[in-house]
């Protein structure tokens, strides 16, 4: 199964911290897959940053950050173990929604029918 992966920057939250002001502290994403037949599904992630870890020298004022520059912070951190996890989570909907799962009781086996 092809799946082609977007991602979106869903929420912040900054604050300030030591001198400086807007640091991005925890994000709030979403990943999209869609397969090559259109059937989408997503799966919704959080990823802190500790301002600890800043570096006031290669500081991006917030008023400079794009979309681009925070998701591809988080795109550093989403790797390995935990990329395949978000991946398969996405698989598995769009498995999901293609072959149904539907339960039949028992007045509907086939032996059963009058």
């Amino acid at each position: 199964m092809a799946i082609t992966y977007t991602w979106k920057l869903e929420s912040m939250k900054v604050k300030d911290y030591s001198s400086l002001s807007n640091v991005v502290i925890q994000t709030y994403w979403k990943k999209t897959g869609v397969d090559e037949n259109g059937v989408e599904a997503f799966f919704m992630g959080a990823t802190p940053f500790t301002p600890e870890n800043v570096d006031a020298n290669n500081f991006v004022p917030y008023d400079q950050l794009t979309e681009e520059t925070i998701l591809n912070w988080i795109k550093s951190i989403v790797v390995g173990d935990y990329e395949a996890h978000v991946n398969g989570r996405i698989e598995q909907q769009i498995h999901d929604k293609i072959y149904i799962t539907t339960e039949k009781k028992s007045e509907d086996f086939p032996w059963n029918k009058v």
